[in-house]
This record gives structure tokens, sequence and C-alpha cells, in this order.
């Protein structure tokens, strides 16, 4: 998964799609995985990071970072495989 190259988050989890003009808006978690994204950081990376900075387990990441990576899709804020 990789984040579009002109999507821009901040500092505070603001979102904006200068494509489309939306702006959106993450917690905490969803700034930390889209600021990994950005750096282009691996999922095994990204699922390392989230689970010692939360404490939870890889079952319950799971299910948060399939729920955040299908809203992502529907946003458009994503690059999906077909998009290459």
């Amino acid at each position: 998964m990789k984040l579009k190259e002109n999507v821009a988050v901040s500092e505070s989890g603001f979102i904006f799609d200068p494509n489309t003009g939306e702006s959106f808006s993450v917690n905490s978690t969803g700034k930390m995985i889209l600021q990994m994204l950005a750096k282009g950081l691996s999922m095994q990376e990204i699922e390392s990071s989230i689970i010692a900075e939360y404490d939870v387990d890889q079952k319950a990441f799971q299910r948060y970072m399939d729920d955040f990576s299908h809203t992502l899709r529907r946003l458009n804020l994503i690059e999906t495989e077909t998009d290459d």
C-alpha cells in the first residue's frame, strides 16, 4: 500500500487531497500509519511500530488496518496495484 504522492498529511492528522479539494482528519494511530506510508515503510514495519507503540496484539492491528485501508481506498488516498 502506498499513499498517493500529492496527498498531504499534517502533524495534527489533517489530510488534504489537492486533486479533489477534500480534507479529512484521522486519529493519532491513523496519522502515524499515514506518516509511515509516506516515508515508504513496509506493512511489516508499520505493524511492528504500531504494536509496540500502542501495545496491541497482531489480530487487533490487522482488524484496524483492514478497516483503515478500506477507508483510504474508498477515499482514493492510496494507490492500488492497478494504478501503476
